[in-house]
């Protein structure tokens, strides 16, 4: 790293702005100018007077970071793919396969953005799918076969020093790889926000570990923060019982396990469950009267997230309930048509108690990515192509949303809701408040008297 002993500090600005001051600190190591941002002039001061310090004992101060050599941490000494490793391995025990996965692909995008050059000799799909698939996976790197070997060595020896995050410029590119895709688009805002959020924790252990001094990404509001995050659902995406029908219809006459996945989606429509948690049902988890109401006991979701990132080495993963603590189960109520729907599939089927409600075509879990070929392949056949191509039912998970919007537009309790969809009051109405209607005219009528003036005397 180079240095200089041509140091120049300057005063502390404010920038007065009408939601309260800040504080801006600059110097110049040569000709390399520096600065950096405070919430308070305490702050700004106290870095200002270790700064000052350093260059009146003499220490020598990086160009590229403009820190006094003191200020150096182990950054210097570790390369980014040697940390980003170190830190997989770390949170592989402590990590759901999907979550693996998740930061797999995060530390994936840095890496590249972490080069010293492009990998111009590989395919940038290549290199992705070689640090994401084998890299940054503990349980398949030692077996990586010798093409994606010779990949990851290049990127080993290529990679930058993790002092590379204590240079802006560098922390900059690093952001907005975490949220442009290979083409050049921008992933959803969701998407943004969790790579964020990923990358903050792992600068939290790179901090805990001495690896470096600060977070050096971006915090509260400016123009490198993750974009707002629109919770509510797009009401055109939600169906209604005419276009559930036929797709139900479509997908019941279809010679390869019609009945069954007719069953599963109309599990979704009647019962609001998440995809994850009706493949996971079994026969016994179920009360299906003759007639009349019947009752789901939820304790159990199966999300599928391939067989390289469980402990298992299955498809699907074991889990509990989501936002619930291990153990914990729900009731939810099984509407009469579904009830009849559901007694034919296992008559039909000749399923036994501890036999999977929905059980696949090869007799295990359904898969994830044959149920929503068949949805698609429903939407295509039935919908007309304006509402094909549009957001209507795109989503296997569209059917839950349409379900529980009927459940609060016919005014059923919010917080019964809640329970049976298995969420919090709070998240319910950010997700379907924009949804819920019917009932405006009730409302009114219920305002008028209470807002009427007495008539004046005369």
């Amino acid at each position: 790293m180079d240095s200089s002993f041509d140091v120049r500090i300057y005063g502390i600005e404010t920038n007065r702005r009408e939601k309260g001051s800040s504080y801006t600190l600059r110097w110049k190591v040569d000709s390399r100018k520096h600065s950096k941002t405070y919430a308070t002039s305490a702050l700004a001061d106290a870095r200002r007077s270790e700064l000052m310090t350093a260059l009146k004992k003499g220490e020598s101060f990086s160009s590229a970071t403009g820190l006094p050599k003191s200020f150096a941490s182990k950054s210097a000494e570790k390369s980014w793919y040697a940390f980003a490793v170190e830190y997989v391995d770390w949170k592989w025990t402590r990590s759901s396969g999907n979550n693996r996965k998740i930061i797999a692909k995060v530390m994936a995008t840095a890496t590249v953005a972490l080069l010293r050059t492009p990998a111009t000799q590989f395919e940038p799909v290549e290199v992705r799918t070689a640090l994401r698939e084998w890299a940054f996976n503990t349980k398949r790197r030692a077996a990586a076969p010798e093409d994606v070997r010779v990949i990851l060595d290049w990127v080993q020896r290529n990679t930058l020093p993790m002092s590379a995050w204590e240079n802006s410029e560098k922390t900059e590119q690093v952001i907005h790889a975490l949220g442009t895709r290979l083409d050049g688009t921008t992933v959803a805002a969701s998407s943004v926000t969790r790579n964020r959020r990923i990358m903050n924790l792992v600068m939290g252990y790179a901090i805990k570990h001495k690896i470096l001094r600060t977070n050096p990404l971006p915090q509260g509001k400016g123009e490198n923060t993750a974009p707002k995050i629109a919770l509510a659902i797009d009401r055109r995406a939600l169906l209604n019982p005419r276009q559930v029908a036929k797709l139900l219809d479509w997908i019941g006459a279809r010679t390869r396990g019609g009945r069954c996945y007719r069953a599963f989606f109309a599990t979704l429509y009647y019962a609001g469950l998440r995809p994850e948690e009706a493949v996971a049902l079994r026969v016994s988890d179920v009360i299906l009267p003759e007639s009349g109401w019947g009752e789901f006991l939820v304790h159990e979701a199966q999300p599928e997230v391939g067989s390289q990132w469980t402990d298992s080495g299955e498809v699907h993963e074991a889990r509990q309930l989501k936002g619930r603590a291990v153990g914990d189960t729900r009731l939810v109520p099984v509407h009469p048509l579904l009830v009849a729907i559901l007694r034919e599939l296992i008559k039909a089927y000749e399923l036994g108690p501890t036999d999977l409600l929905f059980p696949g075509e090869k007799g295990g879990m359904l898969a994830g990515s044959v149920f929503r070929r068949v949805w698609r392949k429903a939407r295509e056949a039935v919908l007309p192509a304006h509402e094909y191509d549009s957001p209507l039912g795109k989503r296997v998970y569209d059917l839950r949303h349409t379900c529980l919007t009927a459940w609060l537009n016919g005014g059923i309790p919010q917080p019964q809701v809640a329970e049976w969809a298995g969420n919090s009051v709070p998240v319910l109405m950010a997700i379907y408040a924009r949804c819920i209607s019917g009932q405006a005219a009730d409302y009114l009528r219920r305002v008028e008297p209470l807002q009427a003036l007495p008539e004046a005397e005369v």
